[in-house]
């Protein structure tokens, strides 16, 4: 085994995970809750964007239903931005089992 060989390995997948750390930092991901009555939008980094409520569900004496529809919508987008970082991650490693708990990028 060439130690050379390996370090360019090496060398090349750090690339590849930062250039996928860049793209998936960039992407957007929309959560939906209440049949589109919340919308939230969070970037690659689960940062919040936006978030989006229709008018006709703010209601003072509904308060608990409105935070229970952005929690929700929260992670819903949340899902997706993981699913969508799994994917692309796990793309990279190339099948290679990680061990559990240990999560991309170290």
């Amino acid at each position: 085994m060439n130690i050379n060989h390996l370090m360019k390995q090496a060398q090349m997948m750090q690339k590849k995970v930062e250039e996928a750390q860049a793209e998936l930092a960039s992407k957007e991901y929309n959560g939906i809750s209440g049949g589109g009555m919340v919308e939230i939008t969070i970037d690659g980094k689960s940062t919040m964007k936006k978030i989006k409520i229709a008018k006709e569900i703010i209601d003072p004496e509904e308060v608990e239903v409105l935070e229970d529809l952005i929690t929700a919508a929260y992670n819903d987008a949340k899902k997706k931005q993981e699913d969508d970082s799994s994917n692309i991650m796990g793309g990279l490693m190339g099948g290679v089992k990680m061990p559990p708990g240990l999560k991309m990028p170290f």
